[in-house]
């Protein structure tokens, strides 16, 4: 059985629930963000007092900001797994040397993972972009726009630094868990 729209409403009639559905889409979001609530599940902006807990690899952490503890996954990089010796401890190592015990997060989104997307910073230092730099760390090509990754990666593949010193998987993390599925 078919009903038809003329019969419950004339015309100049259905044009009122039109504007009243279309005014709720858009003033439903505009309140809910007035609220603090967050579509996506992730703050945004830094964080102002995060505190290291522990550093598993070179682009995963667990820390306190906040108050809140919390997982965080480095913008922008992958670096070798702990299974690819010795880059993955490499990678770690140098991770654990340049973070300082008390940092800012810049959240940017949530992963499948329930981890924190974000960029970790010492003061104006990028550490992100630090681990790039010293070849401890691949730009993950797949989330990443940022044109000076790309560029800090290109200076350390010429001086051959880190994962650069030589050829293999290190260079491609995501290639080498692929290959292990």
């Amino acid at each position: 059985m078919q009903i038809k729209w003329s019969r419950l409403l004339p015309a100049r009639q259905r044009i009122i629930p039109f504007w009243a559905i279309a005014g709720l889409a858009v003033a439903v979001p505009w309140l809910i963000a007035g609220q603090g609530i967050d579509f996506l599940g992730a703050a945004e902006g830094p964080a102002s007092a995060c505190t290291v807990q522990s550093i598993y690899d070179g682009d995963t952490m667990r820390a306190v900001c906040d108050g809140e503890q919390i997982k965080i996954r480095l913008n922008c990089i992958d670096t070798p797994e702990m299974g690819q010796r010795p880059w993955g401890t490499e990678s770690r190592d140098y991770l654990r040397r340049i973070t300082p015990e008390r940092f800012s997060l810049e959240r940017l989104d949530k992963d499948r993972y329930g981890r924190i997307i974000g960029n970790v910073f010492d003061g104006d230092i990028n550490l992100n972009l630090e681990m790039v730099a010293a070849g401890q760390a691949a730009v993950y090509v797949k989330y990443c726009t940022a044109r000076e990754f790309y560029d800090a990666e290109r200076a350390a593949r010429r001086q051959g630094l880190g994962i650069w010193e030589k050829e293999g998987l290190q260079q491609r993390p995501w290639e080498w868990r692929s290959a292990r599925r």
